[in-house]
């Protein structure tokens, strides 16, 4: 049966291995992608909801004369 604790350790020491080979974004580079993102949701967001809203007018308007 395999050492479990000396595979856990192995497995823990890969992922640093890796962590450590990661490229990571400046802080400024971070907040601008999080508004970028932020942004295009809200957009989508608005478009979606009035979209939803026409939608649901003309249903209303069509269902008005049954």
């Amino acid at each position: 049966m395999a050492d479990t604790t000396n595979i856990r350790k192995n497995f823990t020491g890969d992922i640093m291995d890796e962590l450590k080979k990661v490229s990571w974004p400046s802080r400024p580079s971070t907040f601008r992608l999080t508004m970028i993102v932020i942004l295009v949701s809200l957009i989508i967001g608005v478009y979606i909801g009035i979209i939803d809203i026409l939608l649901t007018k003309g249903l209303e308007f069509i269902t008005k004369f049954r």
